[in-house]
C-alpha cells in the first residue's frame, strides 16, 4: 500500500525526550510570564493562546513536517496549558480536582469527536487539516490536564515536587512496560504517555524553580527556562527528526 507522510514526527525515544523537556519548559516559561513578570494568569493565558493559534495555523498550512515548527507548537501548547490550568485551578476557584475533572471531560470529548469524525485517533493518521485540528485540540487539552494533575499531586497530596515526579515517572514506566510486553492498544498507550509526561515535566519544572524550603532548587524561572530551551535546541540538532509515515487509507484506531 502506498504511503503518505504526516506533519507530526515519528514517535520514538527522541520524541519522548524532547516532549518531557518541552513540558518542563512550559512550566517554567509559563510561570516566568505570569509570576516573575507579574502578568497574571488571565493575561498570560491570552498571550500564549494567541501564540498557540498562530503556530497551529502555520503547522496546518505547512506542506511538510518541519521539526522546529512542530516543537515550537508543542512548547506553545504546554506553556498555554500551564497558564490555563493555573487560571482554572486558582482564579476560577474550582481547585485542582475540579480543574482536572473538567479538563479530562474536555479531552475525552475531543478524542471522541475525532474518532467519530475520522474513525481513528492515531497520530499515524494525522495528515489532513481536519485531523490536525483535532490533534492539536487533543494535545492542548492533554497538556492542560497534565499541568492540573501535576499541581494536584505536588500540592494537595503532600508528596511535594520530588514525590510527584517519582509517581508520574513510575506511571510512565508502567505504560512503557505495557507497550513492550502486552497487547494493549498502542493508540491508548500513546495518549496515556502523552498526558503523563506533562505532569512529570510540571513537577520537574517546579522542582527547579521553587524555593528550597518548599523542596525545590530555587533556580530563577528565566534561568531554568533558558537552560531547558538550550537543551531542547541541542536535542533537535542531534536527535533524528522525521515525519511519521502511514498508509494512505489508514482506518480505525491502531492496536
Amino acid at each position: 500500500m502506498p504511503e503518505s507522510f504526516s506533519k507530526v514526527p515519528e514517535v520514538a525515544l527522541g520524541f519522548w525526550i524532547i516532549k518531557i523537556a518541552a513540558t518542563t519548559l512550559g512550566e517554567t516559561g509559563g510561570d516566568t510570564v505570569t509570576m516573575t513578570l507579574n502578568w497574571g494568569y488571565l493575561a498570560g493565558t491570552a498571550l500564549f493562546l494567541a501564540a498557540l493559534m498562530v503556530l497551529i495555523s502555520l503547522q496546518i498550512i505547512a506542506k511538510k513536517f518541519h521539526p522546529f515548527l512542530y516543537w515550537a507548537t508543542i512548547i506553545a501548547s504546554t506553556t498555554f496549558g500551564t497558564t490555563m490550568a493555573d487560571f482554572a485551578d486558582r482564579s476560577l476557584g474550582i481547585g485542582y480536582a475540579g480543574g482536572s475533572s473538567l479538563l479530562l471531560v474536555c479531552l475525552l470529548a475531543t478524542l471522541g469527536l475525532w474518532y467519530r469524525s475520522s474513525g481513528s485517533i492515531s497520530v499515524d493518521a494525522v495528515s489532513t487539516p481536519k485531523a490536525e485540528m483535532f490533534y492539536w485540540a487533543a494535545i492542548t487539552f492533554s497538556q492542560t490536564l497534565g499541568t492540573a494533575l501535576g499541581d494536584w499531586m505536588a500540592d494537595s497530596t503532600g508528596l511535594g515536587y520530588e514525590g510527584g515526579a517519582l509517581v508520574f515517572g513510575a506511571a510512565l514506566a508502567i505504560v512503557a512496560a505495557a507497550y513492550f510486553w502486552t497487547a494493549v492498544s498502542r493508540v491508548t498507550l500513546f495518549w496515556a504517555a502523552f498526558i503523563l509526561t506533562r505532569p512529570l515535566g510540571a513537577t520537574v519544572g517546579d522542582f527547579l524553580d521553587k524555593p528550597v524550603h518548599d523542596g525545590g532548587l530555587a533556580w530563577s524561572r528565566p534561568l531554568a527556562s533558558a537552560v531547558i530551551a538550550i537543551f531542547i535546541l541541542g536535542c533537535l540538532l542531534v536527535l533524528p527528526q522525521r515525519a511519521g509515515a502511514h498508509p494512505v487509507q489508514s482506518g480505525l484506531a491502531g492496536k
